[in-house]
């Protein structure tokens, strides 16, 4: 587990990016839900802010919604390479849904699933986004919160982060697509364990859980995971991009795989600008531009 020390200090979604591969710095944020949700872009790295630290970044059912639309629009965005998930404040990532809003959309079955219905939406844009993301998590990271980090592709925590799902002692159930991402994450019977108790756990114990893959210090927490999506951003687009649809295609059964689309993406990547300019730029020892085509 890598860990880095020093005093604590809030993320921002707005440090500083060096360009990558030769790309000027294009800057551009926007908010939806009222500012409780920000978007902004830079230099090929697209951020999504959870920005309502009053409430220690509880979801509302208007934050969900938009959710999905900023990260939407980033996969949609051609210069986006990666995406960061993060929460402002420097005390969560999401604490969990809003349960200020339960009695009102949540209170029986029927308005449960119309709930789910409107913020399925969001996690399936984050579940199914053809760009990288990273979970940045400082704080709590909770019930549907601890759902969004599991759908990111790579999850980067502060030593400060707490992390647990706590449906058992509200008496509601986490839901299958939940329960299937955290089995497949820590395993059934650690699964079993911290939904059984509704316990919470460190950063420490995440990772040894798998549930994190890198634990570092809070000061460094933003700098260390920008520095990770600069390096995505530098890498071949289309190759990350195949390995995505690569392992997601490995971790279905076998009968449900998509080899078709495995076989598209490799024939894109061999026939691409990008390998040829991966393999000029290591003849002539010096560092690739790569354009994504």
């Amino acid at each position: 587990m890598k860990r880095v020390s020093g005093t604590r200090s809030r993320p921002s979604p707005h440090g500083e990016i060096r360009p990558t591969s030769g790309r000027s710095a294009v800057q551009s944020s926007s908010s939806l839900a009222a500012g409780k949700i920000l978007q902004s872009t830079l230099d090929g790295v697209g951020t999504v802010t959870f920005n309502n630290p009053a409430k220690h970044n509880a979801m509302s059912l208007d934050m969900w919604v938009a959710l999905g639309e900023a990260v939407n629009a980033l996969s949609a965005d051609p210069e986006v390479r990666v995406i960061i998930l993060t929460g402002a404040g420097g005390k969560a990532f999401i604490s969990g849904a809003d349960i200020s809003q339960f009695e009102e959309l949540r209170h029986n079955a029927e308005a449960t699933a119309q709930y789910a219905l409107q913020s399925a939406a969001a996690r399936k844009a984050v579940d199914e986004c053809p760009k990288p993301t990273i979970a940045c998590i400082d704080g709590f990271c909770l019930g549907g919160g601890l759902l969004v980090a599991m759908l990111a592709d790579i999850r980067v925590a502060s030593e400060a982060s707490r992390f647990g799902i706590p449906a058992a002692k509200l008496g509601v159930a986490y839901g299958y697509h939940g329960l299937e991402r955290l089995v497949a994450l820590v395993g059934p019977a650690r699964a079993r364990l911290l939904m059984f108790t509704g316990m919470q756990i460190d950063a420490a114990e995440a990772f040894k859980f798998g549930l994190v893959d890198q634990v570092v210090g809070a000061s460094t927490l933003w700098r260390h995971t920008m520095q990770l999506a600069r390096t995505v951003a530098d890498n071949a687009p289309l190759a990350v991009a195949a390995a995505k649809v690569t392992v997601a295609q490995v971790l279905k059964d076998a009968a449900c795989r998509d080899m078709e689309a495995v076989k598209r993406i490799e024939i894109q990547c061999a026939d691409s600008d990008d390998f040829r300019e991966g393999r000029r730029a290591f003849m002539e020892k010096r560092r690739p531009v790569f354009h994504g085509c």
